[in-house]
């Protein structure tokens, strides 16, 4: 049987925040002993002391982890500078960490190093794969395709890119009790485990469909063979690209689509610089959002999730990004707040705002997303 714990401190002394949700956690565990971990923190905690600090009240625990843009959870909402410990019991269900150093050295070495430890873990076939990475060293997109090779081109990835609150300097990632930069941690989910999810995002999409056909890296040089700057104009007369106007990409002969955030343009290329990659040949379009429509898009997500479990839930992880944190201002902490009125009162939460968010597009391969929420809902298997 699945049982999750929660602890949530907004104390900014990193001694007295962990003490904390240890206590909250040793409560609701009750003597149980927790086999993984996620531990989700603001950026300005002294971390090596806190990961020493769960070492030393669960040795053996499968922990990862990595800085965030915000904090969520059903202990305390949504929070700012804050610290978030959700742990993991069950008798039927393996979790199991991986750990990969050095993205920018060699991404695929990285994942699959980190991939391979996991495995060797379990004896159970893998269900679910929890990840948080380095995005500032590394191309998001190249990382998780290195996870679809190593783990299945379909397998179910969530996640999100570990974040420094918009510093854009160096994020941090978790595993056991090690601090670094630049890797990528995992949870592999195996045996007889429940889960399902929903994505959205609130943003609709404008005008006519453009075919990308020149990129470069993170640029997008051409849609429709004219310069990509042209494309916005068409519909945004003259108002730069940025997040509040985030491409729509499509996938291949469907409706459905993940977002994209312009980060930056140059006038005299009519280049736009995104925050991850968009294929060649890719369609795209232009996306709206209204304020109320964001904000509304958390229940969206939550009540998707919730249509493809059966029963109650156990736990809710949530994924959301810090683009979205920044558009909505104050209005952030209205984001959960929305999503939990659909939620049970005896189902644990937790999450994070990310850098990039990771979920499939209903049943198909996991994306990266922009200025998305994803909503991951586990329990234990009906029979």
């Amino acid at each position: 049987m699945l049982k999750v714990a929660v602890g949530h401190s907004n104390d900014p002394n990193s001694d007295n925040a962990i003490a904390e949700i240890i206590q909250q956690c040793r409560k609701t565990l009750a003597g149980n002993v927790p086999k993984a971990g996620l531990l989700f923190a603001a950026i300005d905690f002294n971390y090596l002391l806190i990961l020493q600090h769960i070492q030393a009240e669960y040795p053996n625990i499968e922990l990862i982890g990595g800085t965030t843009d915000g904090e969520i959870s059903s202990e305390l909402g949504f929070q700012q500078d804050s610290l978030v410990l959700m742990l993991f019991c069950s008798d039927t269900i393996d979790i199991v960490a991986g750990v990969g150093h050095g993205l920018s050295d060699n991404v695929t070495a990285a994942t699959q190093a980190a991939i391979a430890q996991a495995k060797a873990k379990t004896n159970l076939q893998p269900q679910l794969c929890i990840t948080v990475f380095d995005v500032l060293t590394s191309r998001s997109s190249q990382t998780l395709e290195q996870l679809k090779q190593g783990l299945g081109q379909t397998f179910p990835i969530f996640g999100g890119c570990a974040a420094d609150s918009w510093k854009f300097q160096q994020t941090h990632q978790f595993y056991q009790n090690e601090s670094f930069s630049d890797g990528i941690v995992m949870l592999l989910f195996a045996g007889e485990l429940q889960f399902s999810h929903g994505v959205a995002s609130g943003w609709k999409p404008i005008g006519e469909q453009g075919r990308v056909t020149r990129t470069h890296e993170r640029q997008v040089c051409e849609i429709d063979g004219k310069p990509a700057l042209k494309f916005y104009d068409r519909y945004l007369g003259g108002l730069p690209p940025s997040g509040d106007y985030p491409l729509a990409v499509f996938e291949p002969q469907s409706d459905q689509f993940y977002l994209r955030a312009p980060w930056a343009h140059d006038p005299n290329t009519g280049s736009i610089t995104i925050l991850d990659e968009i294929p060649e040949q890719s369609i795209v379009q232009i996306t709206l959002g209204k304020r109320e429509e964001i904000l509304s898009a958390a229940k969206e997500s939550l009540e998707n999730a919730l249509a493809g479990f059966s029963g109650t839930p156990t736990a809710a992880l949530f994924f959301s990004c810090a683009g979205r944190r920044r558009i909505l201002g104050v209005q952030v902490e209205k984001e959960y707040q929305i999503a939990e009125t659909s939620l049970s009162s005896s189902v644990t939460s937790c999450g994070f705002y990310s850098y990039a968010e990771i979920s499939p597009i209903e049943n198909g391969e996991a994306q990266i997303h922009n200025e998305t929420f994803v909503t991951l809902l586990l329990g234990d298997l009906i029979i």
